[in-house]
């Protein structure tokens, strides 16, 4: 069994795991099956979002969900191997996913998106914290941030925007076998795309890349996800209310 796509707890590990906490806390990884130029797989935003949801789960005392695989990427419909799911059924299936949790126990529920895409997933979080209940949407365009930062990503946010240097650093460290040829020479880069939601990807790349992937490595990889992990815990203590525990032993 691949945990990095389907974890392998027993209902036994999950119960033993959320003993002694005030409020347990789900992470469902969401993704997309979309094109990621000719070199990055169709998988690569839920490989992406199982990376960081991994790394969270080795970090904190949390309940890791197997991912939703595909989600909204209708700006790809011109890349063969695309498929996408309307927002309103997604905004159904995370909702139904999170009442899941509740009624067994697991009261706050964090959303790990691996694609920008996913616009949807902000009004989920949105209407289920009205209702009094507790989601969070990660990582927010501060972590991201952060992350870039301290790994020393070159490509800002704006131009890093498809199968860049953030998600090519993501894949050869997490998963390096997925990577193929031609990502040193693939850099192209669209930073004006305002017409994006009307016209698709596909007005502003021929090849589905925008941006730097020419500059990953998977030390930066590996950097990234180190920090998407710290910054995670104050989502932790924001749903729990409790403060962060102490990173796991063996944890950087």
């Amino acid at each position: 069994m691949d945990a990095s796509l389907v974890p392998a707890d027993t209902s036994e590990d999950v119960r033993v795991r959320g003993a002694g906490l005030a409020r347990q806390v789900a992470v469902l990884p969401v993704g997309s099956f979309e094109q990621h130029g000719p070199y990055l797989p169709l998988a690569t935003d839920t490989l992406v979002a199982c990376a960081v949801a991994r790394e969270i789960a080795a970090a904190y005392p949390v309940h890791l969900l197997p991912p939703v695989t595909i989600g909204c990427s209708h700006e790809h419909a011109d890349w063969p191997g695309t498929v996408s799911i309307s927002s309103v059924t997604l905004h159904a299936v995370v909702g139904d996913i999170a009442s899941s949790l509740r009624r067994s126990g697991v009261e706050a529920l964090v959303v790990v998106n691996g694609h920008g895409g996913n616009y949807v997933l902000g009004n989920v979080v949105q209407e289920s914290s009205a209702r009094g209940e507790r989601m969070a949407l990660f990582p927010a365009a501060e972590d991201w941030e952060a992350a870039r930062q301290r790994s020393g990503v070159a490509t800002s946010l704006l131009s890093d925007m498809h199968a860049g240097e953030i998600e090519t650093s993501i894949l050869l460290h997490a998963h390096p076998e997925s990577v193929r040829p031609g990502y040193e020479t693939a850099d192209f880069v669209a930073d004006d795309r305002r017409h994006l939601l009307s016209l698709g990807m596909s007005a502003y790349t021929d090849s589905g890349v925008i941006g730097r992937p020419s500059l990953g490595s998977a030390e930066q990889g590996k950097e990234l996800l180190a920090s998407l992990a710290e910054s995670f815990g104050a989502y932790f203590s924001l749903l729990t209310g409790d403060r962060a525990p102490e990173k796991r032993p063996g944890r950087p």
